[in-house]
């Protein structure tokens, strides 16, 4: 693997971040940072694409979202895209590291997390 990265969710209101392994619980309408910790391990410049992707319960995408940048050598960065629950149910978030849109070569393992998406005034 080229790439190092590290999975975490940040609800954008309260600042809290979970990893990966587990099923969290979100509130309908309340928009989350959907974020990776990501590191060129490699001793040469690295372009890359940062894709996040929400899938529902049908397995429909229901969000897409990516960036693209490029990486010294040892270089970190943080990239965040954002994502607003706009139904109840269940979701699969993902997200991805690629050399770019038109070569989806992996530099990283995909990483995914399922959240459950509640009404609380039901």
């Amino acid at each position: 693997m080229k790439f190092l990265i590290l999975f975490l969710i940040i609800f954008s209101f309260i600042g809290i971040a979970f990893a990966e392994s587990d099923v969290r619980t979100l509130i309908v309408g309340n928009q989350i940072m959907i974020t990776a910790d990501v590191t060129n391990s490699l001793n040469t410049q690295q372009p890359f694409v940062y894709i996040t992707q929400v899938k529902n319960s049908d397995n429909t995408v229901v969000s897409l979202s990516w960036l693209t940048g490029s990486l010294s050598p040892r270089q970190s960065f943080s990239p965040a895209q954002s994502w607003t629950s706009t139904e109840i149910g269940m979701y699969t978030i993902e997200v991805f590291v690629w050399k770019s849109i038109d070569n989806p070569e992996a530099l990283s393992s995909p990483l995914l997390m399922t959240v459950n998406v509640v009404d609380p005034k039901t």
